[in-house]
């Protein structure tokens, strides 16, 4: 990776997770406040999702910080580098899931080439939601990932 490849996430993200800690408030009331999903809300605290100015002024409402700040800690040439990076994931949560794909991923691929053809499902046009399911057992993870399929171009 090069460092053309690679930009510093803005400072606006410690700022944000500060007063998202100060504030008591989790994702899900952030999401609600300014009208998006509460997992979109944590990728944009994490770097992996683009705020809009409109998203900085709803966020600054909500946690009571300087829209003039944020904007200026986020500069207008900034654009998330998302992913995770080359190295497998050490955090047990992120290895997890990692591990899932692994284990799962030839699985589920082949069930979505039976069900829909030659083609993918597209991480851009995707929604995601973390549910949990009360069981007798222990309570469940539920992970839904809806996104949009599209099927490979010929030509």
């Amino acid at each position: 990776m090069t460092s053309r490849d690679f930009q510093e996430p803005p400072s606006i993200l410690k700022t944000l997770l500060k007063a998202k800690a100060e504030k008591k408030m989790t994702f899900e009331a952030i999401g609600k406040a300014i009208g998006r999903d509460e997992v979109w809300v944590a990728s944009a605290f994490y770097g992996q999702a683009k705020l809009t100015d409109q998203d900085i002024e709803k966020l600054s409402a909500v946690l009571e910080v300087s829209s003039a700040s944020l904007k200026s800690e986020v500069g207008d040439n900034w654009f998330p580098h998302r992913g995770l990076g080359p190295a497998i994931p050490t955090d047990p949560v992120i290895y997890r899931l990692y591990e899932g794909v692994l284990v799962y991923g030839e699985a589920i691929k082949a069930v979505i080439h039976e069900k829909f053809g030659d083609g993918i499902m597209s991480m851009i046009d995707c929604n995601i939601s973390v549910d949990r399911k009360k069981a007798e057992k222990g309570d469940r993870v539920v992970l839904t990932f809806e996104g949009k399929y599209l099927e490979y171009s010929k030509w």
